[in-house]
Parts: C-alpha cells; structure tokens; sequence
C-alpha cells in the first residue's frame, strides 16, 4: 500500500488526491479481515500517507511534500532579532510552522549530554522538549540541552515559547552561538516519541537523530539540540562551498 500510494495510484487524472478503497474491499483484495485492514490504514495515517474524514468511504491521499530542512541556515545574518530560528526555516522552505512545547524542566545530564557539554558527572541541564508542526502535521521533535549554570533563572527556561528565541537569550548571558558541530544517526523512533509525533502506540517509524552542539566565541559547548526527523516528513539538506582565494593578479 505504501508503494502504491507513493506511484500515484490513487490520485485523480488531474493529480489532485483521490481515496483509498473502503477498508472492506482492500481487505478483500489481500486476504485480511477489516480490523486488520483498519490497522494497516491507520499505520498509513501515522506515516501522513493519508488522512480520513468523517463520513468519508475510504481513507483520502494526503498531499503532504517532507520540509526540506536546511541546518545551514541558523546562522544566516538576515533576519529579524524577534524571530526563532524554526521559524525562519519553516518560511524559508514556504510552509506554515507552528510549534508546540511539550516541556521545559531541569534534569540530570545522561552521559551523552554531559559529554558534548563537557559537564561534570551529576550536573544538571536546562531542557526545552518541542514539537515542530508543518502545514498541520507533527514533523520532528526538537529538543535542547543547556547546562543548568548558565540558564537557570533566566527566560531560557520559562514555559512556553520565547519570542525573541532561546538563542538570542544565551547572547544575552554571554554566549552567542557562533559555531555547530552536527552528527547524524539513523534509528528507529522511541515510544515517547511516537506519541509527541501523533504516530500511534508500536508504530515506530525509521528517523534521522540531528545532534547539533552549538558553540560559543570562546569555543565553549553550550547548548545541545537533538532532532527526530522521521522519514517521509523530512529531508534535511546541507550545502557546502568552496572556499574562494584570490589569484595573484587580484592581489596584486
């Protein structure tokens, strides 16, 4: 089913979404009853394959593209002071993004976070747990890493989201964000995760893990934001130049 939604089968002539099959009849067509039919639909919905309406016969193709998510583009210079990095992205791919805040709580480092902060064992961290929405859809979780130390009683840690965006607040203490060193891990989604991403209990997906550690001036490790891209919903795309020298007769 995935493969035939993916080739268009089920679009109009126009290209524009058509619907599935009643559960009843794709059930028939693979030998399964329509319970099961209904769980393998529903795991199509959990993909953002589809989506289903009330009173509708059949499940509906969803247009949905993946965000193209640029990391490149945190430190771009032309921007509003006011405006949070996510946002940025999101309009600069085109989209409509909202996010939502799960959590923001103070927690013991696990041994992962204390080593890229290069924290002592048994620190605490500042952590901001976040849902990015795209055009309606959960698209990733987006999760950061603060030592304690440096953003405890401080807008970096009140609930909710902070307009002028959290980066701009450790700018404030003393540590802007000058440099990011990403590493990127494929794995499956966890539980918890599944549950923020609205993807249903057992229905992990494969992902990407981003880990970004941002770095200050200093060349201090500062803040760790780790993101669950699951696939189908994201594609994340990094562009590289080469560095441009001067000739001798430009010199000269």
């Amino acid at each position: 089913m995935q493969r035939r939604i993916l080739d268009d089968e089920f679009r109009q002539p126009d290209g524009s979404p058509g619907q599935l099959p009643t559960a009843g009849d794709l059930g028939t067509a693979y030998g399964l009853s329509r319970q099961a039919m209904n769980r393998v639909i529903e795991r199509l919905k959990s993909e953002g394959l589809v989506h289903t309406r009330p009173g509708a016969r059949g499940a509906t193709v969803r247009d949905w593209e993946p965000l193209i998510f640029l990391p490149q583009q945190e430190f771009d210079q032309d921007r509003s002071p006011d405006t949070d990095i996510y946002t940025r992205l999101v309009h600069a791919a085109a989209r409509e993004g909202t996010s939502r805040m799960d959590d923001v709580t103070i927690m013991q480092a696990d041994e992962e976070i204390r080593s890229q902060l290069n924290l002592r064992p048994g620190e605490h961290v500042g952590v901001r747990l976040r849902t990015n929405i795209v055009d309606g859809v959960p698209a990733h979780t987006d999760d950061s890493y603060v030592a304690l130390r440096i953003v405890d009683g401080t807008d970096w840690l009140l609930p909710g989201s902070v307009a002028r965006g959290t980066n701009t607040v450790l700018a404030e203490l003393g540590h802007e964000l000058v440099h990011s060193v990403d590493q990127l891990e494929p794995r499956m989604t966890t539980e918890e995760e599944n549950r923020r991403l609205g993807l249903g209990e057992g229905n992990s997906l494969p992902a990407i893990q981003l880990t970004s550690t941002g770095f200050d001036r200093d060349g201090n490790p500062v803040q760790v934001t780790r993101f669950t891209l699951p696939r189908r919903r994201n594609t994340v795309v990094y562009e590289r130049r080469r560095p441009v020298h001067s000739t001798a007769s430009e010199t000269a």
